[in-house]
C-alpha cells in the first residue's frame, strides 16, 4: 500500500492537469490489479498441483497463459498434468472455468455481446478501448456475439428437447390470465434480394402502471430467425417451463399473417383447458384501412372505424360499398377489395377480448404491444443499410432475447459454473494458498532511546540533552 501511495504522489508531481493524472492513475490501477491477480492465480495453481500430485497425477510442464480482463491482461503460470488414466489437463484452468484456447474472460465476452445488442460492432470496439483495457477489433466483436448467441440458442434447443422427451409437464406458476403476442419482421441478408424473418413473441401476465407509464408484467420473449415451426416450439417450451396453464385463460394477438394464425397459438398453448382467444391486431386493421382509403380524414373512415369497433358487419359492408362506388381508379378499387377480403377473413377475430371473458382483471387493457416492441429488432438490425448473415442474425436476436429474459449470462456460464463441491474446495484452496506467501515483518518506524546525562539539567550537557527531545 505504501508503494502505491508513493506512486500516486509521484504521478501528482509528474502531471500538470487532472486529465493526464487520471489517465496515469487508471494505467497504474490496471498494472497493479493484473500483477496481483496473476500472482494469486499462480499461487493457486501451485496448491492445486500439489493436491493433484497427492491423488496420483503427474506433472509434465509449467506454461504461461494470459487472460484479458476488463482491467488488463493477467499473466499467470499454469501446469500441464496427466491424470492416472493418462489424460492431459490444466487442472487450474478447469477449476477456474477458463475455456480452452480462450484469451478473454467470460465477463468480457458476455459484456461485449450485451453492448453489441445496442450499438454497432465498431462502436463497441471503440468504447471498450476508451474505457477499459480491452482492445479488440470490430470483427472480433462479431465473433464474440456469435459465440454468446449460440449459447442462448443451444439452451433454447435443449429446453424444447427436454419438453418433448419429458413424460409430464413441469410444474410452474399458476395465473388466471396469460397474454401472448407474436409477429415477424424482415431484415436484409448478405445475399442479394434475400432477407431473414425474425419471428418475435412476447408473453406477459398483465400490466403495471407507474404514473402515466404502463409496462408489461413479468414479460418474457422469444426471438429467432429459424422457421416458424421451430419458433412455436420454443414459445411452447418457454411458457411450459414457467407456467402451469391448465386453468389459465390465454389471450393472444397477431396480424393474422402466414405463420402467426390463431391455430398456431391454440397449438402452442394446448395445455390450457380453455379455448385460446385470438384477436386481430388493431394496429394492422387500421393500417389496412389507411391503405385502402388514404391517410386523410373522411366520413367513410369514421363510419368504418365505428363499424369495426362495434363489430357491426352490416354497417361495415354498407359504408365500404358506398366508398367503392365513388372510385374510378382500378388500383384504388383493388386496394379496397383487398382490405374487404382481409377483414372478412378475420371478422371473428376483430374483438375486444375483455368483452369475451367472464370477470376480466380490473386493470385489463387492450392488446397491441408488439408493434412498439418490434423496435428492439428494427432499431438495431435495420438501420443504416445493415445486412446480416444467417448466423449473425440468429446470434444477435438470441443475445437480445437473453438480455430481455435475464438468461444470457446464466446460459453462457452454464458449463463454467462451479458446483457446490467445487466451491467448498475453492474455499479450502484460498486458505491454503495464503500459506504460500512469505510473512512480512511490520515496520515499527525509527527506534527510540535516550542517553543518560547523570548531571544537572542546568548544566551544559543537560541543556544539550533537552534540545534533542
Amino acid at each position: 500500500m505504501d508503494t502505491i501511495i508513493s506512486k500516486l504522489y509521484g504521478l501528482i508531481h509528474q502531471t500538470d492537469n487532472l486529465i493526464d493524472f487520471e489517465e496515469s492513475v487508471r494505467r497504474l490501477m490496471y498494472e497493479v490489479f493484473t500483477s496481483l491477480l496473476g500472482d494469486v492465480f499462480t499461487n493457486m495453481n501451485t496448491v492445486i498441483v500439489k493436491k493433484k500430485q497427492a491423488e496420483g497425477w503427474s506433472v509434465e510442464r509449467n506454461d504461461e497463459r494470459e487472460i484479458q480482463f476488463t482491467f488488463g491482461g493477467v499473466r499467470f503460470t499454469h501446469t500441464l498434468m496427466h491424470d492416472p488414466e493418462g489424460h492431459a489437463h490444466y487442472p487450474f484452468d478447469e477449476w477456474a472455468g477458463f475455456k480452452k484456447y480462450k484469451r478473454r474472460s467470460p465477463f468480457v465476452e458476455v459484456k461485449v455481446a450485451e453492448m453489441a445488442a445496442e450499438g454497432t460492432y465498431r462502436d463497441v470496439a471503440h468504447v471498450l478501448k476508451e474505457w477499459t483495457a480491452v482492445d479488440i477489433s470490430h470483427s472480433t466483436v462479431g465473433t464474440i456475439v456469435r459465440e454468446v448467441g449460440e449459447a442462448q440458442a443451444k439452451a433454447d434447443e435443449d429446453m424444447v428437447i427436454d419438453l418433448e422427451e419429458s413424460a409430464e409437464l413441469p410444474e410452474g406458476k399458476e395465473v388466471d390470465f396469460l397474454y401472448a403476442e407474436a409477429d415477424g419482421v424482415f431484415i436484409r441478408g448478405t445475399e442479394k434480394k434475400k432477407s431473414h424473418e425474425v419471428s418475435h413473441a412476447i408473453v406477459y401476465e398483465g400490466w403495471d402502471k407507474s404514473g402515466e407509464r404502463v409496462s408489461l408484467r413479468n414479460q418474457k420473449v422469444i426471438m429467432t430467425t429459424k422457421p416458424t415451426s421451430e419458433f412455436w416450439k420454443e414459445l411452447q417450451a418457454l411458457t411450459a417451463n414457467h407456467y402451469s396453464l391448465e386453468k389459465t385463460q390465454i389471450v393472444t394477438n397477431s396480424d393474422g399473417g402466414a405463420g402467426y394464425t390463431a391455430e398456431k397459438f391454440q397449438e402452442a398453448f394446448s395445455q390450457s383447458a380453455y379455448p385460446v382467444l385470438n384477436q386481430l391486431d388493431a394496429y394492422h386493421v387500421f393500417q389496412g384501412l389507411n391503405r385502402a382509403l388514404g391517410a386523410g380524414k373522411s366520413d367513410y373512415k369514421t363510419e368504418l372505424r365505428k363499424a369495426l369497433e362495434d363489430h357491426d358487419l352490416e354497417h361495415f359492408n354498407l359504408w365500404l360499398d358506398t366508398y367503392e362506388s365513388t372510385l374510378d381508379d382500378p388500383k384504388k378499387v383493388e386496394k379496397v377489395r383487398d382490405f374487404r377480403t382481409y377483414i372478412l377473413n378475420n371478422w371473428d377475430r376483430i374483438l375486444d377480448w375483455r368483452k369475451r371473458v367472464d370477470n376480466p382483471p380490473v386493470d385489463a387493457r387492450g392488446l397491441g404491444a408488439m408493434e412498439s416492441h418490434q423496435r428492439r429488432v428494427t432499431y438495431r438490425m435495420k438501420k443504416r443499410g445493415m445486412h446480416w448473415s444467417p448466423e449473425g442474425a440468429e446470434a444477435m436476436v438470441k443475445v437480445k432475447q437473453g438480455i430481455l429474459n435475464g438468461t444470457l449470462r446464466e446460459v453462457y456460464l452454464e458449463n463454467l459454473k462451479r458446483s457446490a463441491r467445487k466451491q467448498r474446495e475453492f474455499k479450502k484452496i484460498v486458505r491454503m494458498s495464503s500459506y504460500l506467501h512469505q510473512p512480512t515483518r511490520p515496520s515499527i518506524g525509527a527506534k527510540q532511546g535516550s542517553i543518560g546525562v547523570y548531571a544537572p539539567h542546568s548544566s551544559a550537557i543537560g541543556k544539550l540533552a533537552k534540545s534533542f527531545r
